[in-house]
């Protein structure tokens, strides 16, 4: 329940920071400057690999950019997933789509909340036969950097606020706590186009 109220939260918070932004910059999107507004296409990915089996993926964004800083719109995701534990083998694919908004200061740093639906074949680290769609939602950031032919890197850091116990994510997790359990903190790097 704590983790529902995290995220009613959240969204709440950009809801209102939305509503302010486009307040404050409603007489600059007046002016039809077409520096204000702008398109890019986002693309992330995953190689995680050991002798008991790894997984890769990608992530695919098509992002409307405000005014250089805020980029927003829909996202996609694939990963294919391998095990050989014990010489049982094991394949299968998670993929989904969701939303996203990252917000840019400058040319340094960047925060970001991505919300993805995921289905996933999993059930508490167990493959079933069935699917179900499982929700991440992860708020983080890092650095932001542009190079004048219209590439951006964002390299940061992500926290998933929901943190299901069945989240298809936890293979890209990057940490444990002390008793072991996983953390559901990833890193992402992505590599951004203006079109």
């Amino acid at each position: 329940m704590g983790n529902y109220l995290k995220f009613i939260s959240l969204i709440l918070f950009i809801s209102t920071s939305w509503n302010i932004f486009t307040q404050e910059n409603e007489e600059s999107e007046q002016n039809d400057n077409p520096l204000n507004e702008s398109h890019e296409i986002g693309l992330d990915g995953v190689v995680k690999a050991s002798t008991i089996g790894g997984s890769y993926g990608f992530g695919l964004k098509y992002g409307f950019v405000k005014n250089q800083n805020l980029t927003f719109g829909p996202a996609l995701r694939f990963q294919r997933i391998w095990s050989n534990l014990n010489g049982n083998k094991t394949y299968f694919n998670i993929y989904g789509g969701g939303a996203f908004v990252h917000y840019r200061y400058k040319n340094i740093v960047y925060a970001a909340v991505e919300l993805e639906f995921l289905k996933s074949p999993l059930h508490f680290n167990i493959v079933n036969s069935s699917t179900n769609w499982i929700a991440t939602c992860f708020v983080g950031g890092g650095i932001s950097r542009e190079f004048s032919i219209g590439i951006r890197i964002n390299a940061g850091l992500y926290y998933d606020v929901i943190n299901n116990s069945n989240s298809p994510m936890q293979f890209a997790y990057i940490s444990r706590n002390a008793q072991g359990k996983p953390q559901p903190i990833i890193y992402r790097v992505g590599f951004h186009f203006l079109i």
